[in-house]
């Protein structure tokens, strides 16, 4: 049995992303409207506490303290806190699978928060609060979102794949 050559002229196809299987390459991947909203409202919320850690220093100094062990902790705590949101804001858009967690977790600790002021007749503070951690928690768990957010951290080059 001879094969005759095949002559044809057609272009080869690029390959399509194994949507059958359920995953796309992250470099296939577009970066949805969802990752900005949370990436900026926890970014936004980093930069508030790192504004709360400077002001609990100037008073720290310029006031009389009950304890200055009490004082300094809260200095540290404040200033790792905002640290650490600004590592899950940078990491939310860099679609890191773990920031989905500690983001929505302080998005329930932002309500917690904004809940109380609401009731107490502080409306501005409390939807100032309030609705940017609504929006966040909502947009954690869109779909698009959480096929976004499937890196892990030895996905550096983006050449992983993402679980739809």
């Amino acid at each position: 049995m001879h094969k005759e050559p095949d002559n044809s002229t057609e272009m080869p196809q690029p390959k399509k992303p194994d949507v059958v299987a359920g995953t796309v390459p992250l470099g296939e991947l577009r970066r949805p409207f969802g990752v900005y909203v949370v990436a900026c409202v926890v970014g936004v919320e980093a930069l508030a506490l790192g504004i709360a850690a400077v002001w609990a220093i100037i008073s720290a100094i310029s006031a009389p303290m009950f304890s200055a062990a009490s004082g300094i902790f809260l200095v540290v705590l404040i200033a790792a806190m905002a640290a650490g949101l600004a590592a899950v804001a940078i990491n939310v858009f860099k679609g890191m699978r773990w920031t989905r967690s500690a983001a929505f977790v302080w998005q329930l600790l932002m309500a917690a928060l904004a809940v109380p002021a609401l009731l107490e007749g502080n409306v501005l503070l409390g939807l100032v609060m309030l609705l940017p951690a609504v929006a966040a928690a909502y947009y954690l768990f869109t779909p698009t979102v959480v096929a976004f957010s499937q890196r892990t951290g030895g996905d550096d080059d983006a050449s992983g794949t993402a679980v739809l």
